[in-house]
Protein backbone atom coordinates (compact mmCIF):
# COMPACT_ATOMS: atom_id res chain seq x y z
CA UNK A 1 0.00 0.00 0.00
CA UNK A 2 2.85 2.37 -0.84
CA UNK A 3 3.13 5.00 -3.54
CA UNK A 4 5.15 4.03 -6.59
CA UNK A 5 8.90 4.38 -6.05
CA UNK A 6 10.73 7.02 -8.03
CA UNK A 7 13.74 6.21 -10.20
CA UNK A 8 16.94 8.17 -9.58
CA UNK A 9 17.18 11.34 -11.57
CA UNK A 10 20.30 11.79 -13.70
CA UNK A 11 22.91 14.06 -12.20
CA UNK A 12 22.63 17.75 -13.01
CA UNK A 13 24.81 18.79 -15.90
CA UNK A 14 28.39 19.60 -14.86
CA UNK A 15 31.44 20.08 -17.03
CA UNK A 16 32.32 16.58 -18.31
CA UNK A 17 35.63 14.99 -17.23
CA UNK A 18 38.34 14.77 -19.78
CA UNK A 19 38.50 11.00 -19.48
CA UNK A 20 37.82 9.22 -22.73
CA UNK A 21 36.35 6.34 -20.69
CA UNK A 22 33.48 8.47 -19.45
CA UNK A 23 32.65 9.58 -22.97
CA UNK A 24 32.61 5.95 -24.19
CA UNK A 25 30.42 4.97 -21.18
CA UNK A 26 27.83 7.58 -22.10
CA UNK A 27 27.78 6.40 -25.70
CA UNK A 28 27.41 2.75 -24.69
CA UNK A 29 24.61 3.51 -22.22
CA UNK A 30 22.74 5.45 -24.90
CA UNK A 31 22.94 2.32 -27.06
CA UNK A 32 21.43 0.21 -24.24
CA UNK A 33 24.73 -1.45 -23.30
CA UNK A 34 24.65 -0.76 -19.59
CA UNK A 35 27.14 -3.42 -18.47
CA UNK A 36 29.70 -2.31 -21.05
CA UNK A 37 29.19 1.29 -19.96
CA UNK A 38 29.79 0.23 -16.37
CA UNK A 39 33.10 -1.36 -17.40
CA UNK A 40 34.26 1.89 -19.00
CA UNK A 41 33.31 3.85 -15.86
CA UNK A 42 35.22 1.44 -13.64
CA UNK A 43 38.27 1.85 -15.89
CA UNK A 44 37.83 5.59 -15.58
CA UNK A 45 38.09 5.25 -11.80
CA UNK A 46 41.57 3.81 -12.27
CA UNK A 47 42.59 7.24 -13.55
CA UNK A 48 41.75 8.97 -10.25
CA UNK A 49 45.04 10.82 -10.26
CA UNK A 50 44.02 12.65 -13.41
CA UNK A 51 40.44 13.44 -12.30
CA UNK A 52 39.11 16.43 -10.42
CA UNK A 53 36.86 15.81 -7.43
CA UNK A 54 33.86 16.86 -9.51
CA UNK A 55 34.85 14.45 -12.26
CA UNK A 56 35.33 11.62 -9.78
CA UNK A 57 31.97 12.40 -8.17
CA UNK A 58 30.26 12.29 -11.54
CA UNK A 59 31.71 8.84 -12.29
CA UNK A 60 30.43 7.48 -8.96
CA UNK A 61 27.02 9.03 -9.71
CA UNK A 62 26.94 7.34 -13.11
CA UNK A 63 27.98 3.98 -11.65
CA UNK A 64 25.26 4.30 -9.00
CA UNK A 65 22.72 5.18 -11.67
CA UNK A 66 23.49 2.06 -13.74
CA UNK A 67 23.47 -0.24 -10.70
CA UNK A 68 20.08 1.20 -9.65
CA UNK A 69 18.78 0.75 -13.17
CA UNK A 70 19.83 -2.93 -12.98
CA UNK A 71 18.21 -3.24 -9.53
CA UNK A 72 21.55 -3.79 -7.81
CA UNK A 73 20.51 -1.47 -5.02
CA UNK A 74 23.28 -2.39 -2.57
CA UNK A 75 26.01 -1.52 -5.08
CA UNK A 76 24.12 1.59 -6.11
CA UNK A 77 23.98 2.75 -2.50
CA UNK A 78 27.74 2.15 -2.14
CA UNK A 79 28.39 4.34 -5.16
CA UNK A 80 26.14 7.16 -3.94
CA UNK A 81 27.77 7.03 -0.50
CA UNK A 82 31.20 7.44 -2.15
CA UNK A 83 29.79 10.28 -4.21
CA UNK A 84 28.57 12.11 -1.09
CA UNK A 85 31.89 11.59 0.66
CA UNK A 86 33.54 13.47 -2.21
CA UNK A 87 30.84 16.12 -2.75
CA UNK A 88 28.19 16.20 0.04
CA UNK A 89 26.10 18.75 -1.90
CA UNK A 90 26.22 16.91 -5.21
CA UNK A 91 22.93 17.53 -7.06
CA UNK A 92 20.43 14.61 -6.65
CA UNK A 93 23.08 12.46 -4.92
CA UNK A 94 21.40 12.33 -1.53
CA UNK A 95 17.95 11.79 -2.98
CA UNK A 96 19.22 8.91 -5.10
CA UNK A 97 20.93 7.37 -2.08
CA UNK A 98 17.59 7.62 -0.25
CA UNK A 99 15.87 5.84 -3.14
CA UNK A 100 18.44 3.03 -2.96
CA UNK A 101 17.93 2.64 0.80
CA UNK A 102 14.17 2.65 0.28
CA UNK A 103 14.49 -0.10 -2.35
CA UNK A 104 16.57 -2.12 0.16
CA UNK A 105 13.85 -1.77 2.80
CA UNK A 106 16.06 0.33 5.08
CA UNK A 107 13.20 2.67 5.84
CA UNK A 108 14.71 4.56 8.76
CA UNK A 109 17.97 5.34 6.93
CA UNK A 110 16.08 6.26 3.76
CA UNK A 111 13.79 8.58 5.72
CA UNK A 112 16.82 10.33 7.22
CA UNK A 113 18.26 10.99 3.76
CA UNK A 114 14.93 12.22 2.40
CA UNK A 115 14.59 14.58 5.40
CA UNK A 116 18.03 16.04 4.68
CA UNK A 117 17.03 16.66 1.07
CA UNK A 118 13.83 18.39 2.14
CA UNK A 119 15.78 20.67 4.45
CA UNK A 120 17.33 22.26 1.36
CA UNK A 121 14.59 21.46 -1.18
CA UNK A 122 11.33 21.77 0.80
CA UNK A 123 9.08 21.56 -2.27
CA UNK A 124 10.74 18.54 -3.92
CA UNK A 125 7.82 16.39 -5.06
CA UNK A 126 9.86 13.17 -5.49
CA UNK A 127 11.44 13.57 -2.09
CA UNK A 128 8.11 14.15 -0.36
CA UNK A 129 6.67 11.01 -1.96
CA UNK A 130 9.69 8.96 -0.93
CA UNK A 131 9.64 10.25 2.64
CA UNK A 132 5.89 9.60 2.92
CA UNK A 133 6.38 6.01 1.76
CA UNK A 134 9.14 5.46 4.35
CA UNK A 135 7.00 6.88 7.14
CA UNK A 136 4.20 4.48 6.18
CA UNK A 137 6.60 1.55 6.30
CA UNK A 138 7.82 2.70 9.72
CA UNK A 139 4.27 2.87 11.05
CA UNK A 140 4.46 6.65 11.40
CA UNK A 141 1.09 7.34 9.78
CA UNK A 142 0.69 10.83 11.28
CA UNK A 143 4.04 12.03 9.87
CA UNK A 144 3.26 10.38 6.52
CA UNK A 145 -0.07 12.17 6.36
CA UNK A 146 1.61 15.53 7.03
CA UNK A 147 4.14 14.94 4.24
CA UNK A 148 1.50 13.92 1.70
CA UNK A 149 -0.72 16.89 2.58
CA UNK A 150 2.27 19.25 2.17
CA UNK A 151 2.88 17.72 -1.26
CA UNK A 152 -0.80 18.04 -2.22
CA UNK A 153 -0.82 21.75 -1.34
CA UNK A 154 1.52 22.31 -4.29
CA UNK A 155 0.26 19.45 -6.46
CA UNK A 156 -3.41 18.85 -5.56
CA UNK A 157 -4.02 16.41 -8.44
CA UNK A 158 -0.89 14.31 -7.92
CA UNK A 159 -2.22 10.73 -7.76
CA UNK A 160 0.70 9.14 -5.87
CA UNK A 161 0.30 11.76 -3.12
CA UNK A 162 -3.47 11.26 -3.01
CA UNK A 163 -2.95 7.51 -2.80
CA UNK A 164 -0.35 7.85 -0.05
CA UNK A 165 -2.68 10.11 1.93
CA UNK A 166 -5.48 7.54 1.60
CA UNK A 167 -3.18 4.78 2.85
CA UNK A 168 -2.14 6.89 5.85
CA UNK A 169 -5.79 7.57 6.67
CA UNK A 170 -6.68 3.89 6.28
CA UNK A 171 -3.89 2.86 8.64
CA UNK A 172 -5.17 5.44 11.14
CA UNK A 173 -8.61 3.79 10.82
CA UNK A 174 -10.09 6.94 9.30
CA UNK A 175 -11.85 4.67 6.90
CA UNK A 176 -14.61 6.83 5.35
CA UNK A 177 -12.06 9.54 4.44
CA UNK A 178 -9.72 6.95 2.92
CA UNK A 179 -12.58 5.34 0.97
CA UNK A 180 -13.59 8.70 -0.49
CA UNK A 181 -10.05 9.38 -1.77
CA UNK A 182 -9.81 5.92 -3.34
CA UNK A 183 -13.17 6.53 -5.01
CA UNK A 184 -11.98 9.88 -6.46
CA UNK A 185 -8.74 8.33 -7.75
CA UNK A 186 -10.68 5.51 -9.44
CA UNK A 187 -12.98 8.00 -11.16
CA UNK A 188 -9.94 9.39 -12.97
CA UNK A 189 -7.92 6.18 -13.15
CA UNK A 190 -10.39 3.24 -13.15
CA UNK A 191 -7.67 0.74 -14.00
CA UNK A 192 -5.47 1.37 -10.93
CA UNK A 193 -4.97 -2.13 -9.49
CA UNK A 194 -3.26 -0.78 -6.37
CA UNK A 195 -6.16 1.57 -5.66
CA UNK A 196 -8.78 -1.10 -6.37
CA UNK A 197 -6.97 -3.45 -3.99
CA UNK A 198 -7.03 -0.92 -1.18
CA UNK A 199 -10.61 0.10 -1.95
CA UNK A 200 -11.65 -3.55 -1.50
CA UNK A 201 -9.82 -3.67 1.83
CA UNK A 202 -11.24 -0.44 3.25
CA UNK A 203 -14.78 -1.27 2.06
CA UNK A 204 -14.52 -4.61 3.83
CA UNK A 205 -13.46 -2.89 7.05
CA UNK A 206 -16.47 -0.57 6.66
CA UNK A 207 -18.67 -3.64 6.05
CA UNK A 208 -19.80 -2.07 2.79
CA UNK A 209 -19.99 -5.37 0.94
CA UNK A 210 -21.79 -3.93 -2.06
CA UNK A 211 -18.73 -1.73 -2.64
CA UNK A 212 -16.44 -4.71 -2.01
CA UNK A 213 -18.22 -6.67 -4.71
CA UNK A 214 -18.13 -3.76 -7.15
CA UNK A 215 -14.40 -3.08 -6.71
CA UNK A 216 -13.53 -6.79 -6.67
CA UNK A 217 -15.37 -7.44 -9.94
CA UNK A 218 -13.57 -4.47 -11.53
CA UNK A 219 -10.21 -5.80 -10.36
CA UNK A 220 -11.00 -9.31 -11.65
CA UNK A 221 -11.85 -7.82 -15.04
CA UNK A 222 -8.32 -6.39 -15.14
CA UNK A 223 -6.51 -9.32 -13.48
CA UNK A 224 -8.70 -12.45 -13.37
CA UNK A 225 -6.82 -14.20 -10.56
CA UNK A 226 -6.28 -11.14 -8.34
CA UNK A 227 -5.98 -12.42 -4.78
CA UNK A 228 -7.39 -9.25 -3.22
CA UNK A 229 -10.51 -9.50 -5.40
CA UNK A 230 -11.10 -13.17 -4.61
CA UNK A 231 -10.55 -12.54 -0.90
CA UNK A 232 -12.96 -9.60 -1.01
CA UNK A 233 -15.69 -11.63 -2.72
CA UNK A 234 -15.20 -14.45 -0.23
CA UNK A 235 -15.51 -11.94 2.62
CA UNK A 236 -18.73 -10.55 1.13
CA UNK A 237 -20.13 -14.08 0.84
CA UNK A 238 -19.21 -14.84 4.48
CA UNK A 239 -20.93 -11.63 5.57
CA UNK A 240 -24.08 -12.64 3.68
CA UNK A 241 -24.00 -16.07 5.33
CA UNK A 242 -23.51 -17.75 1.95
CA UNK A 243 -20.79 -20.21 2.96
CA UNK A 244 -21.12 -22.27 -0.22
CA UNK A 245 -20.33 -19.19 -2.31
CA UNK A 246 -17.51 -18.27 0.09
CA UNK A 247 -16.04 -21.75 -0.39
CA UNK A 248 -16.16 -21.29 -4.18
CA UNK A 249 -14.25 -18.00 -4.02
CA UNK A 250 -11.72 -19.41 -1.54
CA UNK A 251 -11.20 -22.45 -3.77
CA UNK A 252 -10.53 -20.14 -6.73
CA UNK A 253 -8.07 -18.18 -4.58
CA UNK A 254 -6.02 -21.21 -3.53
CA UNK A 255 -6.06 -22.54 -7.07
CA UNK A 256 -4.40 -19.36 -8.32
CA UNK A 257 -2.40 -18.70 -5.13
CA UNK A 258 -1.61 -22.10 -3.55
CA UNK A 259 0.59 -20.43 -0.93
CA UNK A 260 -2.20 -18.18 0.36
CA UNK A 261 -2.58 -18.98 4.05
CA UNK A 262 -5.74 -16.87 4.31
CA UNK A 263 -7.21 -18.64 1.29
CA UNK A 264 -6.74 -22.12 2.75
CA UNK A 265 -7.80 -21.04 6.24
CA UNK A 266 -11.01 -19.39 5.01
CA UNK A 267 -11.74 -22.35 2.74
CA UNK A 268 -11.57 -24.50 5.87
CA UNK A 269 -13.98 -22.16 7.68
CA UNK A 270 -16.43 -22.20 4.76
CA UNK A 271 -16.35 -26.00 4.48
CA UNK A 272 -16.76 -26.36 8.24
CA UNK A 273 -19.79 -24.07 8.21
CA UNK A 274 -21.41 -26.16 5.47
CA UNK A 275 -20.84 -29.43 7.32
CA UNK A 276 -18.06 -30.64 5.00
CA UNK A 277 -15.74 -31.52 7.84
CA UNK A 278 -13.32 -33.78 5.95
CA UNK A 279 -12.84 -31.08 3.30
CA UNK A 280 -12.38 -28.52 6.08
CA UNK A 281 -9.66 -30.65 7.65
CA UNK A 282 -7.91 -30.95 4.27
CA UNK A 283 -8.03 -27.16 3.76
CA UNK A 284 -6.73 -26.46 7.26
CA UNK A 285 -3.94 -29.02 6.70
CA UNK A 286 -2.82 -27.04 3.65
CA UNK A 287 -2.87 -23.87 5.73
CA UNK A 288 -0.77 -25.66 8.36
CA UNK A 289 1.79 -26.44 5.67
CA UNK A 290 2.32 -22.67 5.43
CA UNK A 291 2.03 -21.80 9.13
CA UNK A 292 2.48 -24.99 11.13
CA UNK A 293 2.47 -23.24 14.52
CA UNK A 294 -0.57 -20.99 14.19
CA UNK A 295 -2.64 -21.68 17.37
CA UNK A 296 -6.05 -20.72 15.96
CA UNK A 297 -5.44 -22.78 12.85
CA UNK A 298 -4.52 -25.82 14.96
CA UNK A 299 -7.69 -25.44 17.05
CA UNK A 300 -9.82 -25.21 13.90
CA UNK A 301 -8.06 -28.21 12.37
CA UNK A 302 -8.60 -30.23 15.54
CA UNK A 303 -12.28 -29.31 15.58
CA UNK A 304 -12.63 -30.33 11.93
CA UNK A 305 -11.06 -33.71 12.73
CA UNK A 306 -13.40 -34.05 15.70
CA UNK A 307 -16.48 -33.23 13.65
CA UNK A 308 -15.34 -35.67 10.96
CA UNK A 309 -15.16 -38.41 13.60
CA UNK A 310 -11.35 -38.64 13.61
CA UNK A 311 -10.95 -38.50 17.39
CA UNK A 312 -7.29 -39.48 17.63
CA UNK A 313 -6.14 -36.84 15.13
CA UNK A 314 -8.35 -34.31 16.93
CA UNK A 315 -6.77 -35.15 20.30
CA UNK A 316 -3.24 -34.95 18.88
CA UNK A 317 -3.93 -31.62 17.18
CA UNK A 318 -5.50 -30.01 20.26
CA UNK A 319 -2.43 -31.09 22.25
CA UNK A 320 -0.19 -29.63 19.54
CA UNK A 321 -2.11 -26.34 19.80
CA UNK A 322 -1.47 -26.31 23.55
CA UNK A 323 2.23 -26.90 22.99
CA UNK A 324 2.29 -23.78 20.82
CA UNK A 325 -0.06 -21.73 23.02
CA UNK A 326 -0.35 -23.29 26.51
CA UNK A 327 -2.86 -20.64 27.59
CA UNK A 328 -5.24 -21.09 24.65
CA UNK A 329 -8.62 -21.17 26.35
CA UNK A 330 -10.35 -22.52 23.25
CA UNK A 331 -7.88 -25.41 22.91
CA UNK A 332 -8.15 -26.23 26.63
CA UNK A 333 -11.95 -26.15 26.50
CA UNK A 334 -12.36 -28.23 23.34
CA UNK A 335 -9.80 -30.82 24.41
CA UNK A 336 -11.32 -31.08 27.91
CA UNK A 337 -14.81 -31.65 26.49
CA UNK A 338 -13.48 -34.27 24.08
CA UNK A 339 -11.53 -36.28 26.64
CA UNK A 340 -14.45 -36.05 29.09
CA UNK A 341 -16.78 -37.39 26.40
CA UNK A 342 -14.44 -40.37 25.92
CA UNK A 343 -14.27 -41.12 29.62
CA UNK A 344 -10.77 -39.77 30.30
CA UNK A 345 -11.97 -38.08 33.45
CA UNK A 346 -8.61 -37.45 35.12
CA UNK A 347 -7.19 -35.70 32.06
CA UNK A 348 -10.39 -33.70 31.63
CA UNK A 349 -10.25 -32.62 35.26
CA UNK A 350 -6.66 -31.40 34.83
CA UNK A 351 -7.60 -29.41 31.72
CA UNK A 352 -10.63 -27.79 33.37
CA UNK A 353 -8.44 -26.88 36.35
CA UNK A 354 -5.96 -25.13 34.03
CA UNK A 355 -8.81 -23.39 32.26
CA UNK A 356 -10.46 -21.91 35.34
CA UNK A 357 -7.04 -20.76 36.55
CA UNK A 358 -6.59 -18.86 33.28
CA UNK A 359 -10.22 -17.69 32.95
CA UNK A 360 -11.77 -17.62 36.45
CA UNK A 361 -15.11 -16.27 35.21
CA UNK A 362 -15.70 -19.08 32.71
CA UNK A 363 -18.73 -20.55 34.44
CA UNK A 364 -19.24 -23.54 32.12
CA UNK A 365 -15.62 -24.61 32.60
CA UNK A 366 -16.03 -24.45 36.38
CA UNK A 367 -19.26 -26.46 36.12
CA UNK A 368 -17.49 -29.19 34.15
CA UNK A 369 -14.64 -29.12 36.66
CA UNK A 370 -17.21 -29.84 39.38
CA UNK A 371 -18.79 -32.56 37.27
CA UNK A 372 -15.50 -34.39 36.63
CA UNK A 373 -14.64 -34.12 40.32
CA UNK A 374 -18.02 -35.65 41.11
CA UNK A 375 -17.31 -38.53 38.73
CA UNK A 376 -13.89 -38.99 40.35
CA UNK A 377 -15.50 -39.13 43.83
CA UNK A 378 -13.81 -35.88 44.87
CA UNK A 379 -17.03 -34.75 46.50
CA UNK A 380 -15.60 -31.83 48.46
CA UNK A 381 -13.84 -30.45 45.39
CA UNK A 382 -17.04 -30.92 43.41
CA UNK A 383 -19.09 -29.08 46.04
CA UNK A 384 -16.60 -26.20 46.01
CA UNK A 385 -16.75 -25.92 42.21
CA UNK A 386 -20.55 -26.03 42.02
CA UNK A 387 -20.96 -23.59 44.90
CA UNK A 388 -18.57 -21.21 43.09
CA UNK A 389 -20.86 -21.47 40.06
CA UNK A 390 -23.86 -20.67 42.26
CA UNK A 391 -22.10 -17.64 43.71
CA UNK A 392 -22.23 -16.21 40.16
CA UNK A 393 -25.65 -17.60 39.14
CA UNK A 394 -27.97 -18.51 41.97
CA UNK A 395 -30.69 -19.71 39.57
CA UNK A 396 -28.60 -22.40 37.88
CA UNK A 397 -30.58 -25.60 38.52
CA UNK A 398 -27.97 -28.06 37.20
CA UNK A 399 -25.24 -26.57 39.40
CA UNK A 400 -27.64 -26.52 42.35
CA UNK A 401 -28.56 -30.19 41.81
CA UNK A 402 -24.94 -31.34 41.50
CA UNK A 403 -23.93 -29.32 44.55
CA UNK A 404 -26.66 -31.05 46.54
CA UNK A 405 -25.49 -34.46 45.31
CA UNK A 406 -21.90 -33.67 46.32
CA UNK A 407 -22.95 -32.54 49.81
CA UNK A 408 -25.14 -35.65 50.14
CA UNK A 409 -22.14 -37.84 49.28
CA UNK A 410 -20.18 -35.99 51.98
CA UNK A 411 -22.87 -36.88 54.52
CA UNK A 412 -24.03 -33.29 54.89
CA UNK A 413 -27.71 -34.22 54.70
CA UNK A 414 -29.14 -30.86 55.79
CA UNK A 415 -27.13 -28.92 53.20
CA UNK A 416 -28.04 -31.46 50.54
CA UNK A 417 -31.75 -31.40 51.48
CA UNK A 418 -31.78 -27.61 51.23
CA UNK A 419 -30.08 -27.80 47.84
CA UNK A 420 -32.59 -30.28 46.42
CA UNK A 421 -35.47 -28.11 47.69
CA UNK A 422 -33.97 -25.08 45.92
CA UNK A 423 -33.80 -27.10 42.71
CA UNK A 424 -37.51 -27.87 43.04
CA UNK A 425 -38.20 -24.17 43.58
CA UNK A 426 -36.54 -23.53 40.22
CA UNK A 427 -37.84 -26.65 38.47
CA UNK A 428 -40.90 -28.09 40.28
CA UNK A 429 -40.94 -31.18 38.04
CA UNK A 430 -37.28 -32.12 38.63
CA UNK A 431 -37.26 -35.91 39.07
CA UNK A 432 -33.58 -35.82 40.07
CA UNK A 433 -34.29 -33.45 42.96
CA UNK A 434 -37.23 -35.61 44.13
CA UNK A 435 -35.01 -38.69 43.97
CA UNK A 436 -32.38 -36.90 46.03
CA UNK A 437 -34.90 -35.90 48.69
CA UNK A 438 -36.33 -39.42 48.74
CA UNK A 439 -32.86 -40.87 49.17
CA UNK A 440 -32.11 -38.58 52.10
CA UNK A 441 -35.49 -39.43 53.66
CA UNK A 442 -34.61 -43.13 53.45
CA UNK A 443 -31.21 -42.46 55.07
CA UNK A 444 -33.02 -40.64 57.86
CA UNK A 445 -35.44 -43.57 58.13
CA UNK A 446 -38.30 -41.18 57.49
CA UNK A 447 -40.30 -43.82 55.64
CA UNK A 448 -43.56 -41.92 55.30
CA UNK A 449 -41.74 -38.89 53.88
CA UNK A 450 -39.79 -41.17 51.51
CA UNK A 451 -43.02 -42.84 50.41
CA UNK A 452 -44.64 -39.49 49.74
CA UNK A 453 -41.67 -38.41 47.60
CA UNK A 454 -41.64 -41.72 45.69
CA UNK A 455 -45.36 -41.27 45.09
CA UNK A 456 -44.70 -37.83 43.57
CA UNK A 457 -42.09 -39.36 41.30
CA UNK A 458 -44.48 -42.05 40.13
CA UNK A 459 -47.26 -39.50 39.62
CA UNK A 460 -44.89 -37.40 37.48
CA UNK A 461 -44.50 -40.33 35.08
CA UNK A 462 -41.25 -41.74 36.47
CA UNK A 463 -42.33 -45.42 36.48
CA UNK A 464 -38.97 -47.12 36.01
CA UNK A 465 -38.56 -50.67 37.40
CA UNK A 466 -36.03 -49.39 39.94
CA UNK A 467 -38.33 -46.65 41.22
CA UNK A 468 -41.32 -49.02 41.43
CA UNK A 469 -39.17 -51.57 43.28
CA UNK A 470 -37.87 -48.98 45.78
CA UNK A 471 -41.39 -47.71 46.43
CA UNK A 472 -42.61 -51.26 46.94
CA UNK A 473 -39.77 -51.84 49.39
CA UNK A 474 -40.81 -48.76 51.36
CA UNK A 475 -44.41 -49.94 51.46
CA UNK A 476 -43.26 -53.36 52.59
CA UNK A 477 -41.17 -51.82 55.39
CA UNK A 478 -44.18 -49.71 56.35
CA UNK A 479 -46.32 -52.83 56.82
CA UNK A 480 -48.27 -52.53 53.58
CA UNK A 481 -47.47 -55.80 51.77
CA UNK A 482 -50.51 -55.77 49.48
CA UNK A 483 -49.55 -52.38 48.02
CA UNK A 484 -45.94 -53.53 47.82
CA UNK A 485 -46.99 -56.60 45.80
CA UNK A 486 -48.71 -54.39 43.24
CA UNK A 487 -45.59 -52.25 42.71
CA UNK A 488 -43.20 -55.25 42.63
CA UNK A 489 -45.35 -56.82 39.94
CA UNK A 490 -45.35 -53.60 37.93
CA UNK A 491 -41.56 -53.40 38.25
CA UNK A 492 -41.26 -56.99 37.01
CA UNK A 493 -43.49 -56.12 34.08
CA UNK A 494 -40.73 -53.78 32.89
CA UNK A 495 -37.84 -56.05 33.96
CA UNK A 496 -39.00 -59.69 34.27
CA UNK A 497 -35.68 -60.98 35.65
CA UNK A 498 -35.19 -58.31 38.33
CA UNK A 499 -33.87 -60.63 41.12
CA UNK A 500 -34.36 -58.25 44.04
CA UNK A 501 -37.93 -57.55 42.97
CA UNK A 502 -38.63 -61.28 42.67
CA UNK A 503 -37.20 -61.99 46.14
CA UNK A 504 -39.11 -59.18 47.83
CA UNK A 505 -42.30 -59.97 45.95
CA UNK A 506 -42.02 -63.48 47.37
CA UNK A 507 -41.54 -62.10 50.89
CA UNK A 508 -44.58 -59.81 50.51
CA UNK A 509 -46.70 -62.68 49.12
CA UNK A 510 -45.73 -64.94 52.03
CA UNK A 511 -46.77 -62.13 54.42
CA UNK A 512 -50.15 -62.27 52.74
CA UNK A 513 -50.28 -66.08 53.16
CA UNK A 514 -49.65 -66.86 49.53
CA UNK A 515 -46.79 -69.37 50.09
CA UNK A 516 -46.96 -71.19 46.76
CA UNK A 517 -46.73 -67.97 44.79
CA UNK A 518 -43.89 -66.80 47.02
CA UNK A 519 -41.85 -69.96 46.38
CA UNK A 520 -42.45 -69.70 42.65
CA UNK A 521 -41.03 -66.16 42.61
CA UNK A 522 -38.02 -67.16 44.72
CA UNK A 523 -37.27 -69.95 42.27
CA UNK A 524 -37.39 -67.40 39.44
CA UNK A 525 -35.02 -65.13 41.39
CA UNK A 526 -32.49 -67.97 41.87
CA UNK A 527 -32.76 -68.84 38.18
CA UNK A 528 -32.06 -65.21 37.31
CA UNK A 529 -29.18 -64.91 39.84
CA UNK A 530 -27.83 -68.29 41.09
CA UNK A 531 -25.69 -66.48 43.69
CA UNK A 532 -28.89 -65.87 45.69
CA UNK A 533 -29.05 -69.61 46.47
CA UNK A 534 -26.06 -69.40 48.83
CA UNK A 535 -28.11 -67.94 51.65
CA UNK A 536 -30.98 -70.40 51.44
CA UNK A 537 -29.95 -72.83 54.23
CA UNK A 538 -28.92 -70.21 56.76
Amino acid sequence: MNPAKQSPVPAAAVPPPSSQYFARAVALHMQGQGEEALGELERALEQTGRLSSSGLAEIHSAIGYIHFECKRFEKAAESYNKLLEIEPQYPSGRRNLALCLEALGRWQLAAGQFEEVLATEPDSQETQLGLGACYLRLGAQRQALEVYERCLRNHPDLEPAQFGKAVALQLQKKLPEAAEIYRRILEKNPGSEECLTNAISVSGELEDYAAVQQFAERLLAIRPAAAAALQGLAGAAFAAGDHNKAAQWCAALVESSPDSFEGWFNLGVACQNTGKHAQAAAAYSNAARLRPRDPQLLVNLALAYQEAGDTEHALDTYREALEVAPDSAQALWNLALLVEKHGRIEEAQQLYTRLVEKVPDWEDARFHLGYTRLLAADYRGAAEAFDACLAKRTDWPEARLNSAIAWWKLGELDIAWSGFEKVLALQPDSADALRGLAGIAIERNALEQALELHGKLIDSGERTPELLYNTGLLLQKSGKPAQAVRLYEEALGGSPEFPEALINLGIALRALGREDEARAHWQKAIAADPELAHGYFR
